[in-house]
């Protein structure tokens, strides 16, 4: 692991240009991904450190993303701040490759924590409008007041059960009471987020630049999906009683999320509930507790992550012609660049769970693990998959049909940059589905 956290480090220590910047970060994903595939099996570094297939996918995302985050942050590049935002970049993805990779779950507690500072940071800063300091207050609050019951419970865990292993536990028990359950597993869902615990989401997003959209969308809302999987593991099931309310919770809320983006006008408000919609199946994959959910929760994440941060950047590709997120203001790119509508149409399909996109994999195993539990949440299920068809169409064809806006620039719109930031996020979408085990078998 010091092999890819230590020149990071040194990379937030030196000064830099933009784009050697992005050509080291893009450099140091081909060690990493022969040093985390050498061995599938979970490895114990230390009392601190340890990695598994699960987090050595969740890194490997990290890596994947950081690059383009700052190859779609292009135009900060020119302002007299570009060094603190490479640096809140740099930072946020060295923190989110120690929380995968750290198997204490004190340090992971940290980890998690920690996380939130640079992007607080950087949608404070950076941020669209005004309201970016009330968004800012929502998700930190959020988060914090949900993961202070995460503190208790992990001291619980260490003074009474001797637990301070994730990868490895050394004891686990056999019942677990409800209260505690909830303690160790609220601030992961509110992190995901759960259905009720959802607002802060559409408003960092929102308000955020297009890197932090990018990042939360990608990597941060997976440190819920990853704390989830993780908590399995380490104490025992949950009652089936408030299993059923749970996923009747994350189902029935991910089908009413589904039907807000049918009305969404704000092309970043629209992506932002179509990922509670999708985590929502997350959710429903994780409390199945049976490794069809899990593995299918773990290729709902990364298909998730690629395919979210990719829409984010091409809103964000649409924002910088015509300065504005609306649906109505963006029509007529089928007339202007034929080729960005062909990947909103890819990108779009891909959403709604087209084949051979790695998102049907994951949504046949999550739709069948659910069923399994209970036949009754066919209902929602049946809704969600048709409305997520419903919404993903909307929005291509309100972006792309219709007539061209006489106020857009479309020579700012496609370059190759712009086409090598969209290509990178979906080619792996499609790729993965050749090999479907670097993202299940965990």
């Amino acid at each position: 692991m010091l092999t890819i956290v230590i020149p990071m480090m040194l990379l937030v220590l030196t000064n830099p240009k933009w784009n050697k910047t992005m050509m080291f970060l893009t450099l140091l994903i081909v060690p990493s991904t022969s040093f985390l595939y050498s061995s599938t099996m979970p490895i114990n570094i230390s009392m601190m450190w340890g990695l598994d297939h699960m987090s050595s996918m969740l890194i490997m995302l990290t890596m994947w993303i950081i690059p383009l985050v700052i190859a779609a942050s292009q135009k900060f590049s020119q302002k007299k701040d570009s060094h603190s935002f490479i640096t809140y970049i740099t930072t946020l993805s060295s923190v989110l490759i120690l929380a995968f990779s750290v198997s204490h779950l004190f340090s992971f507690y940290i980890m998690f924590e920690i996380s939130l500072i640079p992007t607080l940071l950087i949608i404070m800063k950076w941020g669209y409008q005004p309201e970016r300091l009330q968004a800012s207050m929502y998700l930190m609050m959020y988060t914090i007041t949900a993961s202070l019951p995460l503190l208790g419970g992990i001291a619980i865990m260490s003074m009474n059960m001797k637990l301070n292993n994730m990868i490895l536990p050394l004891y686990s028990s056999w019942y677990t009471p409800l209260a505690m359950w909830v303690m160790m597993n609220l601030a992961f869902m509110v992190k995901l987020p759960l259905f009720t615990m959802h607002l802060w989401l559409p408003k960092a997003h929102v308000e955020a630049p297009v890197a932090g959209s990018m990042v939360l969308a990608a990597v941060l809302l997976k440190l819920g999906g990853y704390g989830l999987l993780r908590m399995m593991c380490l104490i025992a099931p949950i009652q089936m009683t408030f299993k059923m309310i749970l996923i009747s919770l994350s189902l029935w809320g991910g089908m009413i999320t589904s039907l807000i983006c049918v009305r969404q006008q704000d092309m970043k408000s629209l992506i932002a509930y179509s990922s509670v919609g999708h985590m929502s199946l997350v959710m429903a994959g994780v409390l199945a507790n049976i490794p069809w959910g899990m593995w299918g929760a773990m290729a709902m994440m990364i298909s998730h992550g690629l395919l979210s941060s990719a829409m984010f950047a091409c809103a964000d590709m649409s924002y910088s012609t015509s300065n504005s997120r609306s649906l109505l203001m963006n029509k007529g790119i089928n007339i202007m660049m034929p080729t960005m509508s062909m990947l909103w149409f890819i990108m779009s399909a891909a959403n709604m769970a087209a084949p051979p996109s790695t998102n049907l994999l994951a949504e046949i195993m999550l739709i069948s693990c659910s069923t399994i539990t209970t036949k009754l949440m066919l209902a929602p299920l049946s809704i969600m998959s048709f409305i997520a068809a419903a919404y993903s169409l909307t929005l291509y064809v309100s972006m792309n049909h219709g007539p061209m806006n006489s106020l857009n620039n479309p020579s700012m719109f496609m370059t190759a940059r712009n086409l090598m930031i969209i290509m990178t996020h979906i080619a792996p979408v499609f790729m993965i589905i050749i090999m479907p085990t670097l993202i299940t078998m965990y």
